[in-house]
Formats: C-alpha cells, structure tokens, sequence
C-alpha cells in the first residue's frame, strides 16, 4: 500500500517535456509509480482539473535570519516553493565569531531592510563556522527545505573583522582564510558563493557593504579555492557602474567572467533594467552570451515582472516620509496618523513642503531614494494604487499623475489623499526596474531568453517593501495562463527542473520515480495572488508584507503535505538540502 496517492492530474513533470495525465504514487518521501491503476493507498489527493508539478526551487532568498525561528517559512511556502536557496547578494549570517553578530545584523539591516530588532530577538546563533551553521538549522523543524550560498560579506568580516568594513585590501594570509572557508562550506553541503558589488546595498550606518568593491585579487582568490570542487555555483549582483562609464562596463564583467573561469564553476548574476542605463541589460545579455560560447556556464537571473516596491503609511517608505510635517506625527499610531494629515490644515502645511534629506548620515536607506523624493511629480506618473486583484502590469494612464491630470489637480495632493484612503492603510506599488516602456515586454524578453532563470523573487527580504516571491504564482497567472506567452511545460521546467539542476540538487525538480516527493498540486484556472497585507509576525514585534494565493491544492514535501489551500499545515519534513549527498556534520 502507497503512502499517498495523487489522483487524476495532469502531470507536468519538469522537464519541458510534454504533460500528461496520470496518477502519482509515493512511499518514503519518494515518488515510486506514475500511471494508471497504481493500486491502494493510506492517503488519496484528488488533483481532477488541476496540474501536478515538481515543487519550485527558488534560487535567490533571504531566510537567513528567519530560517532559525520560523518553521511555517512564508511566503514562499504558500507560492509552490519546496526549496529555498539563502545567502544571497554576498549577506547572512555565517560564518560569525560573537563578536561579529551586531555587525552582521546590521549589515542585513541595511541591505535586506530585515528589522534589526527581529533579528536581534529572533536568531538563536550557536554557530560560528558555516558548516556548524548548516547543522544548527537542520535541526530545527521546517515546512519545506533550504539550501545555502556561503556568503561573501560574512567571510570577509570573519576574517577581518571591523576592517572588512573600512575598504581595507586583504592580505594574502587574509585571502587564503576566505578562500578556505568557502571551500570548507561547500564540501559540507553549501549550494554556492555569493557576493554583492552594488551601491544599492548600505550597512544600516550607511556605509558600503564589506565586499561591494574588494579588489579583484580577493575574487579570484576565492574563485581559485573553488577549483576542482564538483559542486558549487557562483551568484553575483553588480551595478555595472550603471552605465554612466562605457571603459569600466566590460571590466567589471570580466572581472566576474574570470571567477566563472578560474574556478570552473556555473556563474549567475543578476539581471534588470536600471534607472538611468535603461538599455545595460541587453549589454549584460550580450557578455553572457560570449561568455557561453565560449565555454562557461553562465546565466541571468531574472524576475518574472517589475522590481518595485509598495508604498504605504505603515510601509517601511511611502512619498512623505522626509517631510517635516510627516515627521512630526510618525510616531502617531497608524488610524491617528491618518487622521491627523487628514486635517486641512496639516494637509495644506505638507504639501507646501519639500523632503529632507533621508539617506546617508547613519541612514540604511539607499541614495536612490532621495533621488526620487526629489523629483516626486516624475515618480506620481509610475504610481498607482495596489488594488485588491494586484495590476503588475498597470497602464500610465491609470498612474496618480494621470489622474491628477484628468481631475485638474497638482500630483502631489493626488499622491498625498491616496495614501490616506482606507484610514491609511491604502498601498501604492511603484515599479522601478524592468518598467521603463510602461509594459512588461523588457521582462518577456528576458523570460525568454536562453540564458536567463528565474530568480531575485527575495524571499524574507524588503520585508517592509516588497513582496516578490510571488513570482511563481505570477509567472504562472501572467505569462502562462492569461497572456499565453509561455507554455506550462517551460513555465515549470524554469521554476522546478532547471534550478534543482543548476543547484546541484539532482534528487528534486521532476516527477520521475525515484526522486523526492517534492510536489504541487495547482488549480491553474483559479489561480490568483491575493492584495499583498502588512502582519506583524517577526520577533519584536516587526511588521512584513505577505501576500497570498489561491489555486495551491497542495504543496508536498518529502511526501508529506505542508500547505493546503493556502495555509500551512503541521508538517515539517524540511531540511538543510546539500549537493552530492552530504550528510550534516552532526
């Protein structure tokens, strides 16, 4: 007798390949029989009228805090996803001596715009090395698996500490250390490298982070550590200069072609439209291309719509934030908040101002930001309300600015009483990246790019800002179902088949017999994402935007079900997962 048996759904197996009907046996966490007349089991699921689909992998997370006190490990969870790689942009938190836990905390703070006060009181430390990392979170109980990247930041600061910070060049005893370290991590069970070279990224104090821009030599030392391994990705985010210089583009890209080459290593790195260089990423696609040709594996991570953020009274940022009368009822609960800038007086006082300056002295936020507060009748034309069906593709006419236009008032009024509809719980989304046409149709060539893959979705990130790891469901509403852009075999090989592979992790990402029992039951038809809502769910008390879907039958991992119709169960099958069949150390 099978332990479970999924009935009467049109398997859609990974592979590209294409689907089929039937029914799907398992025993022991794994799957044992696809066909018909599969005989009895403890356990039937019905999948009539629905799709049965591998469990996602997510390539690029950020559970790195959340991972050691959540089990439930939303939203991912409750979007498909069954594996979650962390350690993403070069953050986290391993390795790290005691004395190092503030710094790290902060640097996630900064980066990731996790509460450093949850992860203060949330994380429950008791490692040091990356590997006793690894071992500590598996033994904690979890929904669904989590792979880990070893990350660039953390290295640098256990090695040098505070000077990983000050721009120092590292010495080549200090080399040889991070070197060691990362190879170490990856022989017992990391998935990867990664490091961040971007400005977007600040410490919580506004300093760069400790890897933005190292030396070369310390990339290549790293790189070098990695050479011979028969596991091990590299992932990498860089600004590419934005564009503003033409002689230092190609460097950069060589410069992370050469950790590719030196370490014989699979390399991604991330890919989107950027402000002011709206054209780079086509340059980024056409080195990647070369790069391929001649002889690497490299790819682009990809979202599956506009990297933006949502902005609201109770957001982490919202249009008013610097203005001094904003400032001076922020600390107002939400209701009394609204109430007061409803006043016409305090109205007329804010509108009549101009921002103060929120980012650098001591600041996480990033420059970018005081940028747009300095042009916020540009920014109303690419703001619009986040209805309760979310628009991710909205057109500018529907904008605040366009409707400032037709009803013959300034911008900013529009921006300002819209933030305070729904007793200020109103959210306004504001697509920075991939939406400079207005269209999604940058991002639909990216999609289907041959070297692109899934990705940047952030997962326990931005958690105040963003809400991205829906691109699942996305991908699947969108580009699948109601635009017909992409086949749901494609659809799921990108979202199962082909990051399982690319990680290293060759027991999931296909229904076949004999792999995991990692699977999705999905009722495409009714598929839906749900208006994204803040909860106050993080340790101290710290607020997060989630956002939920409907249409998941069931989400299984290991053979057991871990969500169901939206909601997590009480099963916790999920592990630390690690290329090649590595055992914990413990």
């Amino acid at each position: 007798m099978h332990d479970l048996v999924i009935h009467g759904g049109l398997v859609v197996d990974g592979s590209g390949g294409p689907a089929g009907r039937a029914d799907v046996a398992i025993e022991g966490g794994r799957v044992v029989a696809i066909g018909s007349d599969l005989g009895s089991a403890r356990q039937r699921l019905d999948a009539d009228g629905a799709l049965v689909t591998p469990g996602f992998v997510d390539v690029h997370s950020h559970y790195d805090g959340q991972a050691s006190w959540d089990e439930e490990m939303m939203p991912s969870s409750i979007h498909g996803a069954t594996t979650v790689a962390m350690g993403s942009c070069g953050v986290g938190f391993a390795p790290c001596r005691t004395a190092d836990r503030e710094r790290l905390i902060a640097l996630m703070e900064g980066v990731e715009d996790i509460p450093g006060s949850a992860l203060a009181e949330g994380l429950s430390w008791g490692w040091e090395t990356f590997p006793e990392y690894m071992d500590v979170l598996d033994r904690r109980r979890h929904a669904i698996d989590i792979a880990c990247h070893v990350p660039h930041d953390a290295v640098r600061v256990f090695v040098m500490g505070e000077r990983a910070f000050a721009g120092e060049v590292a010495t080549d005893d200090e080399l040889a250390a991070m070197g060691a370290l990362v190879r170490d991590a990856i022989e017992h069970g990391a998935v990867g490298f990664s490091t961040g070279r971007t400005d977007n990224h600040r410490n919580a104090d506004g300093r760069p982070t400790p890897g933005a821009d190292v030396a070369p030599r310390e990339l290549d030392a790293i790189a070098r550590a990695m050479a011979g391994l028969d596991r091990g990705v590299l992932q990498a985010v860089s600004d590419f200069d934005m564009g503003v210089s033409a002689d230092r583009f190609d460097p950069e890209f060589d410069l992370l072609e050469d950790m590719a080459r030196v370490s014989g290593r699979p390399l991604s790195i991330s890919l989107l439209q950027r402000i002011g260089a709206t054209d780079q990423w086509r340059k980024v696609l056409g080195r990647i291309e070369r790069a391929n040709a001649a002889g690497l594996s490299v790819r682009a991570q990809v979202a599956t719509r506009a990297i933006g953020v949502i902005l609201g009274l109770d957001a982490t940022f919202h249009p008013f934030i610097g203005f001094p009368s904003y400032k001076a009822v922020a600390h107002l609960p939400l209701a009394e908040r609204a109430r007061e800038l409803r006043r016409p007086e305090v109205r007329a006082r804010l509108l009549a101002e101009q921002s103060d300056a929120v980012a650098g002295d001591g600041s996480a936020v990033p420059p970018l930001v005081d940028k747009l507060l300095g042009a916020l009748e540009m920014v109303a034309m690419s703001l619009f309300r986040l209805g309760d069906q979310p628009d991710y593709e909205p057109d500018r006419s529907a904008s605040l600015y366009g409707e400032a236009l037709r009803a013959g008032k300034k911008p900013l009024e529009v921006v300002f009483d819209a933030l305070l509809e729904d007793d200020g719980r109103q959210l306004l989304y504001f697509p920075i990246y991939n939406y400079a046409s207005g269209t999604l149709a940058e991002v639909g060539e990216m999609l289907r790019h041959p070297h692109a893959m899934l990705g940047l979705g952030d997962g326990g990130a931005h958690v105040g800002t963003i809400c991205d790891a829906s691109f699942s469901t996305f991908l699947l509403t969108h580009w699948v179902r109601d635009r017909g852009a992409m086949s749901i075999e494609a659809a799921i090989h990108k979202l199962a088949g082909e990051p399982a592979a690319w990680l290293g992790l060759h027991d999931r990402g296909l229904v076949r017999a004999g792999r995991r029992a990692d699977l999705n039951v999905i009722d495409l038809a009714g598929l839906s994402l749900a208006r994204p809502a803040l909860v106050r769910d993080l340790p101290a008390h710290g607020k997060r935007f989630l956002q939920r879907a409907s249409g998941y039958r069931a989400t299984i991992v290991r053979g057991e079900i871990v969500a169901e119709h939206g909601q997590v169960t009480d099963a916790r099958p999920g592990r630390i997962a690690r290329p090649g069949g590595v055992s914990p150390a413990q």
